[in-house]
């Protein structure tokens, strides 16, 4: 099992990397600005998706972490 500070870490290079670092810091800074409830996010992230667009998207997705 991670650490808390390892998976800190491990995140903000992955939004460094995806967002670049200016707005990566961005986005932290608008996410603590607001109310934010992961659990509901995750809830509503999919529901208006079908499965095949679901697994076309996840297709999509490991060929770009395969590339």
């Amino acid at each position: 099992m991670r650490s808390s500070s390892m998976i800190r870490h491990e995140g903000m290079c992955a939004l460094a990397a995806s967002l670049g670092p200016v707005d990566a810091e961005r986005f932290i800074v608008l996410l603590r600005r607001e109310p934010f409830d992961y659990t509901e996010w995750r809830k509503n992230l999919y529901k208006d998706m079908t499965l095949d667009e679901f697994l076309k998207k996840a297709d999509e997705y490991r060929g770009m972490a395969e590339a």
